[in-house]
């Protein structure tokens, strides 16, 4: 088999969130095809005790510690050089020298960078002639730097200052790299298609790979018990890392405008927040009908036994592996226009509803509590997660770019 040298901005183990979820089961299959040497950082303590699960599959690993705090300080000298303030976060002396040893001792010849940040440790091997004889992939994943015109939409002052300048500078460094990559990979049709839009000289380089679901992992079947009290409550969940400020302003808006016309027309609901690391603002909309759980062992149970999976998002990108996955549950959705894009659910007959106004949404949420249909508990969106969203069309489908093919098709 030939060498790979695979570059990841965050551990891709253990597989509970969406980055590290796509970036975990794209390396399952690339070990099937390719000696892999993963590059990585650490930025969760609690998870320097997962690399022996990667030591174990890949041929050689290098991880390097990341501080968050000190990471955003160091990010900011992005501004006297005049780079993306992503490009200086990540930036290490020690993976560099890892990489230049292990493409030299190793004859690398394959590299796949997942994340735009990651691709500053191989602007080296890039070059308009590919004179180094070596085939790069990116998968940006999302525009990254359209998530943060949008986050500056939502501020004011030095901040929306500051998040506008990290789009226009992380725009730029994408689409360099974008010129001089084999190809670049996004989540969805419609992430490439708006990369495509704001680089149309790339379209033809530019392509998408969906996520896939475990649908084995995420079945009825797997959570039997029940996490809530058997009181008859209607409970409404909501997952994700509640440390990440899109699922903040979610869970927020949903708990300020849509919560409370719902407990007035069915006051035996519950709404459940279940996620890790909850900011102070998650943390304040606890009270009897809303409750933080924290991190959970597991999810599953919760979204299992829900009575309805909402995904309020107003700020996303890419394709929610939290609505794949509930819908693998068999569960009836409730969600934004922005948390079902990429998933192709208009001309299906699926059980879900998509809203933008939090009166509709609300209303809707209050008819399926009100009517208890079937449909909360459907079969219909389980069969179209597994037609859709598959790990093995999409890991065959990377390795078709990484080999210089784009027909596979899904």
């Amino acid at each position: 088999m030939d060498n790979l040298l695979y570059l990841v901005h965050r551990i891709p183990y253990p597989p509970n969130k969406g980055d590290k979820i796509r970036s975990y089961n794209f390396l399952k299959h690339l070990v099937s095809q390719y000696h892999v040497h993963l590059g990585t950082f650490v930025d969760e303590p609690n998870d320097w005790q997962y690399t022996e699960n990667l030591d174990a599959i890949c041929a050689q690993t290098c991880y390097v510690k990341l501080d968050p705090f000190r990471a955003k300080i160091k990010s900011l000298t992005g501004l006297m050089t005049g780079d993306a303030l992503s490009l200086p976060y990540y930036k290490s002396r020690t993976l560099q020298t890892w990489v230049n040893q292990t493409v030299k001792t190793h004859k690398i010849k394959k590299i796949l960078v997942f994340s735009s940040a990651m691709a500053q440790f191989i602007e080296g091997f890039l070059s308009s002639d590919n004179n180094s004889g070596i085939d790069i992939v990116v998968d940006f994943v999302d525009v990254d730097s359209d998530k943060w015109r949008q986050y500056a939409e939502k501020k004011q002052g030095w901040e929306r200052w500051v998040y506008r300048r990290e789009a226009k500078f992380l725009f730029d460094y994408e689409q360099k790299i974008a010129q001089l990559a084999k190809a670049s990979l996004f989540v969805s049709e419609q992430e490439a298609a708006l990369f495509k839009t704001l680089a149309p000289a790339l379209d033809g380089k530019t392509h998408h790979i969906y996520n896939g679901v475990d649908t084995d992992y995420f079945s009825s079947g797997q959570a039997p018990n029940s996490p809530f009290p058997d009181n008859g409550f209607n409970n409404l969940v909501f997952t994700g890392a509640m440390d990440y400020w899109a699922n903040v302003d979610a869970v927020v808006w949903f708990a300020r405008e849509v919560l409370p016309a719902v407990l007035k027309a069915c006051p035996n609901t519950k709404f459940y927040i279940v996620g890790s690391k909850p900011t102070k603002d998650v943390e304040a909309l606890a009270s009897d009908q809303v409750i933080v759980t924290g991190s959970v062992p597991d999810v599953r149970p919760f979204v299992a036994h829900a009575t309805v999976s909402v995904a309020p998002l107003r700020i996303a990108r890419g394709i929610q592996n939290k609505v794949l996955e509930a819908m693998a549950l068999s569960k009836y959705i409730v969600a934004t226009s922005a948390a079902m894009e990429g998933i192709p659910y208009g001309s299906n007959e699926l059980a879900l509803s998509v809203t933008d106004d939090a009166d509709q949404m609300a209303a809707n949420i209050i008819g399926l509590l009100q009517n208890k249909p079937t449909a909360a508990a459907s079969a219909v969106n389980r069969e179209f997660v597994k037609m859709t969203f598959s790990w093995g069309h999409s890991g065959t489908r990377l390795c078709s770019f990484l080999n210089g093919s784009s027909d596979y098709q899904l």
